[in-house]
């Protein structure tokens, strides 16, 4: 068998995943969410995210040197996103690289598994210094995602994983949407009890200081937020 023949066979003969089963917190292959507490409450669009393996058992990195497997730090899982493996590169050599950044995917370390992309990543973040702002949960999965090339693409960071999980991810239950939503909510009404409309601005401009903050540290000063 040649190198791109044994390359198709490796992409196209994936072993079937087992289903979803949200009763005993179960996710192959997929993103999953869930509020952080404090932070959550002021910034709802920021959260805890973990990727989970093969078996659904999930991985997030929640602490420095600390990569947990199969106990998602700050609660149950809220909302959920399903990867399709067939969208990741597992090249079994450098001359049966299939995607467009051979080389530089290469380079970043390739795998011949998902699971083998995520352990690697796992070994890499159990040497890191965890950080909210500079290196987080967030930075852990697009290494996984960059590891798979998945999506075709070496450009995954802490927005554009949270994007996809926010806006395409799926509710657990209606529970998850009470948690996720109902502590902001409280604050918010509150604070406008308390303070009036002046803590509204006040809100917007945390959440807007916040939200420039990864967006200049991510796309405009390059490397600045890469761990």
């Amino acid at each position: 068998m040649g190198d791109t023949d044994e390359a198709g066979f490796l992409q196209d003969d994936l072993w079937p995943l087992a289903d979803i089963d949200l009763q005993n917190t179960r996710f192959p292959c997929c993103l999953v969410w869930t509020p952080l507490p404090v932070v959550s409450w002021l910034a709802p669009f920021i959260g805890h995210v973990g990727i989970c393996q093969e078996d659904g058992s999930i991985l997030d990195f929640s602490g420095s040197n600390l990569v947990n497997v199969d106990d998602f730090a700050f609660g149950s899982v809220a909302r959920y996103f399903k990867l399709d493996r067939r969208q990741c590169c597992f090249p079994p050599n450098l001359s049966a690289h299939s995607c467009k950044h051979r080389y530089k995917h290469h380079e970043y370390g390739t795998a011949i598994s998902w699971d083998d992309a995520l352990h690697s990543s796992k070994r890499e973040y159990e040497t890191k210094t965890y950080n909210l702002f500079t290196c987080n949960c967030n930075s852990f999965v697009a290494n996984c995602l960059n590891r798979l090339c998945y999506g075709g693409s070496m450009r995954w960071n802490m927005i554009n994983v949270s994007v996809l999980v926010l806006c395409k991810g799926r509710w657990v239950d209606a529970t998850s949407v009470l948690r996720s939503f109902l502590p902001f909510f409280s604050v918010l009404c509150f604070g406008i009890y308390m303070v009036g409309w002046p803590f509204v601005f006040a809100w917007f401009l945390f959440a807007s200081l916040l939200a420039a903050w990864f967006v200049v540290g991510t796309y405009i000063v390059p490397n600045f937020l890469k761990c």
